[in-house]
């Protein structure tokens, strides 16, 4: 059983609370900006990823508030001085983002408001943000109005001149580890998660070119099997071809207590998979 809502149907807001609690995690943008007199402007964006490396492109949207159809400061910003500066939100910062997004009057300093610190950036007049670990200058390309009424979203189309990443944050290879950022992201309502090292996990990449086999190949007891869940018959179907026994002979033997699908489950948690395949086809072979 499921509900179905018409977008037609119901009011901006109750669309809106249900479309924002269901697309998420939403990576967040904190958005430096200045307007033509020179005022400074820091808001969160969580309408916002990357879209593009060559060349880079970066898309965030404020929208109009639903509640009275009035647009943000950051989009006016932008429309004076098409660039900006864009800070990622790590979990030491988040609460002080939260606090910048309070909509303060035109003009109001949110770096002064939630205690941030102005840096001075290279290529673009916003300044950047001293405490975001990662963030990236950029000029606005294009701006793209997806509507004049409340909830209307704005696309503000951005080229990254430069990126700037704190060397804490960086790998052994010097590639930015997401680990060691620990981004928080926006969820609906009141509600974040954190990508802390206890909320991620890796998924093993399928077999490149088109050529794993697929779920639809493996066999009929397989499939159906009343055990195994979609992730696992995903990693099963992730394969080149199916496993032979004499392929299998070298994988360590494990002893069949039980429903052996239990046992494949288990091993494809732990990212065991031809280990899996050794128990299911052994036991399909006697």
């Amino acid at each position: 059983m499921r509900i179905t809502i018409d977008p037609k149907e119901v009011d901006t807001a109750t669309f809106h609370r249900n479309l924002l609690a269901s697309v998420g995690p939403r990576p967040i943008a904190f958005a430096s900006t200045m307007d033509k007199e020179g005022n400074v402007n820091l808001s969160p964006f969580s309408f916002f990823n990357a879209f593009s490396a060559n060349p880079p492109i970066l898309i965030f949207s404020p929208a109009r508030r639903v509640r009275n159809n009035t647009i943000k400061h950051t989009l006016e910003n932008v429309r004076e001085i098409p660039e900006v500066v864009i800070g990622v939100v790590d979990y030491s910062i988040v609460e002080q983002m939260s606090l910048a997004s309070t909509e303060f009057d035109k003009g109001v300093n949110e770096f002064a408001k939630a205690g941030f610190t102005e840096e001075k950036a290279i290529y673009v007049k916003p300044p950047l943000i001293g405490e975001a670990l990662v963030q990236f200058e950029c000029k606005v390309k294009e701006v793209i109005a997806l509507g004049d009424e409340g909830g209307a979203g704005n696309l503000i189309i951005c080229e990254v001149l430069l990126m700037h990443a704190k060397k804490t944050i960086l790998d052994k290879n010097g590639i930015v580890d997401s680990v060691k950022l620990d981004l928080v992201g926006r969820m609906g309502g009141n509600w974040y998660v954190r990508a802390n090292r206890d909320a991620m996990f890796e998924v093993p990449k399928p077999a490149p070119d088109a050529s794993s086999i697929g779920i639809d190949a493996l066999p009929e007891e397989i499939r159906k099997s009343g055990v195994l869940t979609g992730n696992n018959l995903a990693r099963l179907g992730s394969v080149t071809h199916m496993p032979t026994l004499i392929e299998l002979e070298e994988i360590e033997t494990y002893q069949v207590k039980g429903n052996p699908h239990e046992l494949a489950s288990f091993l494809l948690d732990d990212g065991k998979i031809m280990e899996a395949w050794k128990v299911l086809l052994t036991t399909f072979e006697k």
